[in-house]
């Protein structure tokens, strides 16, 4: 009965919308986190501020090296040549994926709830709670990145894919209008409650999606033992080979990648495009109190911050359907074009008007955010580029995307103190103090902008100098058009023997 239980989801569901929903089951649980962590130590728990600040900096390292770190102990093994003795299949490394998914993705939920409950002094709690956090959602999102290299090639499935996490993701970001309704610092709770319900959906959706995916590649598995014990037999009486070939060193790995010309092009456009985010991300609440509050309601600034949050996956899906007919190299390039193009015309327009000051600055977010979101698509390509020129075992998909992170990372960083210098440089106002360096009467005498006019310099100069900056980098990558077919036809002629058949996804 169990069986046939699993057989009907099994047939209801395609491997695209089962991988796609496992974003769901991250998204819900981390916009609550990024939205209420901080908070709650400060507002509750009551932590000082030395805590706080040593709980952070642990956290950027821990944050940059785990990368690397878990994508390395899950990848060294697939990065000699195939020619060393024992093949291993794209199934067989979709199933080892799919099993640390069930594995931790449960524990990620877990991590999250250790966050709502007093349970250690504030500083000690905080800084293992973002650690153990931090730990498990890396491991997560690096398996299910490393999933969309390992379950398809050609440029459209990976499109479904992302298509279908895009879908899911903004079905996620509901979590934070619901939060609204239970959050209460007063009365905690129901956000408890509300947060346990969370976790609770979280751990059954991954242990559900990644059991019918478990199932659906053992299959896949079992079909190619039997095939393979079939060449077996016919090969008697020929010697097997067996050459054998050292493990590739980390050293050698990183030569390799500083080799890797097109990724690191990638990786100085993404840095930049990392940093982009964040600042808007860090300075969006203060463009809205310095450029609209006293213009617009505060009903009105709340559906420019709901905007900013769902609107980049619904807009996702529609460049996913222009990559599929121009390619993902050149939807890109546009969004850098749009980007410089609307901060030059707002520049010229000026900080007056306010109706086109709202557009910008959700537009700004929801493209930019809207670029992040289709990266994953070009570091696919690039996990097919070194395996054909390394002629790797197996694609190490999540070692890939784990360098990515970890030389992008520093824009989350850079993004924070870079504003607040310029911020503090140009109009003389410290973010930290919350009072102006200068008196408004030396400002005004020294040159020195009024905070408002400076807020909309940095609005609109920061993405011009960020548009400028991909573009000339962005022209420099040549992992597209023939070249990067030709690469997805080595890729799947290299490994026809043990692809998996996305034609059903």
């Amino acid at each position: 009965m169990g069986r046939s239980v699993w057989g009907f989801w099994q047939s209801v569901f395609s491997t695209a919308v089962l991988y796609g929903s496992l974003a769901l089951f991250t998204s819900i649980l981390h916009n609550v986190f990024l939205l209420y962590y901080v908070e709650t130590f400060v507002s509750i728990y009551k932590i000082d501020k030395i805590s706080f600040w040593v709980g952070e900096t642990v956290f950027l390292i821990w944050n940059s090296l785990n990368d690397p770190l878990f994508g390395w102990l899950s990848d060294h093994a697939f990065l000699s040549s195939p020619q060393s003795g024992s093949q291993i299949t794209s199934p067989e490394v979709v199933l080892r994926r799919l099993k640390a998914l069930s594995t931790n993705g449960p524990l990620f939920a877990l991590s999250f709830l250790a966050f709502w409950v007093a349970w250690a002094r504030p500083g000690l709690q905080f800084l293992l709670c973002l650690c153990l956090y931090d730990g498990f959602l890396t491991m997560v999102d690096l398996h299910h990145s490393a999933l969309l290299a390992d379950l398809a090639v050609s440029a459209a499935d990976r499109t479904r894919l992302n298509f279908h996490c895009s879908v899911f993701s903004a079905l996620g970001s509901l979590s934070v209008f619901l939060s609204y309704s239970v959050w209460d610092k007063e009365d905690f709770y129901s956000f408890r409650l509300f947060c346990v319900t969370l976790a609770a959906f979280s751990i059954l959706g991954f242990f559900v999606v990644s059991r019918l995916l478990q199932q659906r590649f053992n299959k896949e598995i079992r079909s190619k033992l039997d095939e393979a014990s079939t060449l077996k037999e016919l090969s008697v009486g020929h010697a097997p080979f067996t050459q054998t070939e050292k493990p590739i060193t980390i050293g050698q790995y990183l030569k390799q990648l500083s080799k890797h010309r097109n990724f690191m092009w990638f990786v100085s456009m993404n840095l930049i495009q990392v940093f982009h985010c964040h600042f808007n991300n860090n300075f969006f609440p203060l463009f809205l109190e310095h450029l609209l509050s006293d213009n617009i309601s505060a009903s009105t600034g709340s559906i420019l911050l709901g905007i900013s949050y769902v609107a980049p996956h619904l807009n996702n899906l529609y460049f996913l359907t222009l990559c599929r007919r121009y390619g993902v190299y050149q939807v890109i390039r546009w969004l850098f074009m749009l980007k410089l193009g609307l901060s030059v015309v707002m520049l010229l327009a000026g900080a007056d008007h306010i109706y086109l000051l709202c557009i910008f600055i959700a537009s700004n977010r929801v493209f930019t955010e809207g670029t992040c979101k289709l990266l994953k698509l070009v570091i696919s390509d690039l996990v097919d580029e070194d395996y054909v020129v390394n002629r790797r075992q197996q694609a190490a998909s999540a070692l890939l995307f784990g360098m990515v992170n970890l030389l992008t990372k520093p824009g989350q960083t850079f993004a924070p103190l870079i504003g607040t210098w310029l911020l503090c440089v140009y109009t003389g106002y410290d973010i930290f103090q919350r009072t102006p360096v200068k008196d408004s009467v030396s400002a005004s005498d020294s040159g020195t902008p009024p905070l408002r006019l400076g807020c909309f310099y940095m609005l609109v100069f920061v993405p011009i100098t960020c548009a400028l900056l991909q573009l000339a980098t962005w022209s420099r990558f040549t992992l597209h058009g023939r070249k990067l077919q030709g690469i997805k036809t080595l890729r799947q002629g290299t490994q026809h023997g043990s692809l998996i058949d996305v034609k059903a996804i």
